[in-house]
């Protein structure tokens, strides 16, 4: 009886296990392979090529439909007026002449403005560090006077 059990423990070794369960993987695989393709071809074998063509012409139909439902019309339609108002409003082209006058005359203006420009910033400018000194001042004594007290 013991040598029946060491027979039995010799057969059955890593590499023989292995061997049996690819061996199975595989022949489970095929039957899936097997029967997921033949299931393909009887759900086409079911329909006629009429019927065929009628469930893909509804297919394209209700792809069609959904597709245009989703177009944004209202904002189509808003941006063809807004084209058609641009276009229909000509621009004014003013002469040369009237462009040089205009630059010539803010270009004096501007050379007039900044001498008076500066002096008043100058004098802006000292008015506020005026101001900003005796504000520095102020917080001093204030700083003295609760310092001492």
């Amino acid at each position: 009886m013991e040598t029946q059990q060491q027979s039995w423990k010799l057969k059955i070794s890593f590499r023989n296990a292995t061997i049996l369960v690819c061996s199975f993987n595989l022949i489970a695989f095929l039957l899936l392979l097997q029967g997921f393709l033949s299931g393909i071809s009887l759900s086409t074998r079911r329909l006629s090529p009429d019927q065929l063509d009628a469930v893909e012409m509804r297919y394209v139909k209700e792809s069609e439909e959904l597709r245009r439902a989703m177009e944004p019309l209202e904002l189509i339609k808003r941006v063809r007026e807004i084209e058609q108002e641009t276009n229909v409003e000509p621009q004014a082209v003013q002469p040369k002449a009237t462009k040089q006058t205009a630059a010539a005359d803010l270009s004096k203006r501007l050379t007039n403005f900044r001498p008076l420009n500066d002096a008043n910033s100058q004098r802006a400018l000292e008015e506020w560090r005026k101001r900003k000194m005796e504000r520095a001042r102020q917080r001093e004594l204030e700083k003295n006077g609760t310092a001492q007290a």
